[in-house]
């Protein structure tokens, strides 16, 4: 059996593909993978190094801030599409799977007008044009939100989940090894890999109102954005006297350590994310990118929250003290905090990897 594999852009797009890959080679060792992406695209970096065969085409996302650059991003279109086929006849596979991203779409599209199984995953709670336009013509979508189901008008629609990491599935919140915990109130805030500005700022404010109080805070500043932050702090507070416990870091490896002991978590709603959240029953404060396609980050958010299983901010509406009267809304009443968390476990799949490729191979 041969399968093409195809997501980009995002991390989010990519690892849930590369954890499907290797589910699928533990199954069957003798099926031959190969994934498609860009030359530029962080796919490029992540894909190689896992040791699957790697391809790539020449397509870019449409920016959709001038008519002249969705233009220019819409004209290579059609050369992509006949990339993604020569490529599709010179490996000649039985099954494409999209992941997301723009590099999935001629992929995919291509792969439905020849005599190969094409298989999407959705990863937010409302589709983005590419996979609404792919869902019809698809032999299954799969679905990490029941919300995306309205979207689709497609033959075969299942819902399985996002794959989580096993590191996530696997931490024990008990013998996380974090800092001393105590029986302090642990408060986790992170933005991704290059950190989100807003969030940031909202945490100097916020750390200045809890200098004097006895809870641990883990702040994942972002590579980017890391020694700006530490630098402001230190001119805020002194950083020496302070009674709350700050570790504030640029990136963190190991973040499921810290997802593990934290009572609360203030972040992005991208669908990884969120699903982490999910499988720990970790409450909490999401904070949508603004810019996401389809301002799919508020749909996710929203998901949550129509559940009682987080709240949210909008993000042009962030600051210190809105953020600091949501924490202290949960921190006094612990009953509501519990029942979040409860509503979070909830909606995990814990099996959405098993059953993602199950759908795979019995098409």
């Amino acid at each position: 059996m041969k399968i093409i594999l195809t997501g980009g852009g995002t991390g989010g797009h990519i690892y849930p593909a590369l954890a499907i890959a290797s589910e699928i080679k533990r199954r069957d060792p003798a099926v031959e993978l190969l994934y498609v992406g860009t030359e530029k695209g962080l796919e490029s970096k992540i894909v190689p190094p896992s040791g699957i065969p790697f391809k790539t085409i020449d397509i870019s996302g449409i920016d959709r801030s001038s008519m002249l650059k969705a233009g220019k991003a819409l004209i290579k279109f059609p050369f992509s599409f006949f990339q993604a086929r020569d490529i599709i006849k010179d490996f000649r596979p039985d099954i494409i799977v999209g992941t997301g991203g723009y590099v999935s779409y001629p992929i995919v599209l291509a792969g439905t007008f020849m005599d190969v199984k094409t298989l999407i995953h959705e990863q937010n709670a409302i589709p983005g044009l590419a996979n609404r336009n792919l869902a019809r013509r698809v032999d299954c979508v799969l679905l990490t939100f029941e919300e995306a189901r309205k979207y689709l008008d497609a033959k075969c629609i299942k819902l399985t989940g996002l794959p989580v990491r096993q590191e996530i599935l696997t931490i024990d919140r008990k013998k996380a090894n974090f800092g001393d915990k105590g029986n302090k109130f642990i408060l986790l805030a992170f933005g991704g890999s290059l950190g989100a500005a807003s969030i940031n700022q909202a945490m100097l404010q916020l750390v200045e109102r809890y200098k004097n109080e006895d809870m641990g805070i883990i702040w994942i500043a972002g590579q980017a954005g890391y020694e700006d932050m530490k630098e402001a702090l230190e001119k805020i507070v002194d950083t020496k006297s302070l009674v709350c416990t700050v570790n504030m870091l640029p990136y963190m490896y190991n973040i499921e350590e810290a997802l593990a002991v934290a009572d609360l978590a203030i972040c992005r709603a991208g669908a990884s994310t969120v699903c982490e959240l999910e499988v720990l029953g970790l409450p909490a404060i999401l904070v949508p990118y603004p810019y996401a396609a389809e301002n799919h980050q508020e749909k996710n958010a929203r998901a949550l929250v129509d559940k009682n299983a987080a709240l949210m901010i909008i993000d042009e509406f962030l600051d210190g003290d809105t953020l600091y009267k949501k924490i202290e809304e949960l921190r006094k009443k612990k009953q509501i905090l519990q029942e979040m968390g409860q509503n979070m476990i909830k909606e995990a799949r814990t099996n959405a990897l098993r059953d993602i490729v199950d759908e795979i191979l019995a098409v």
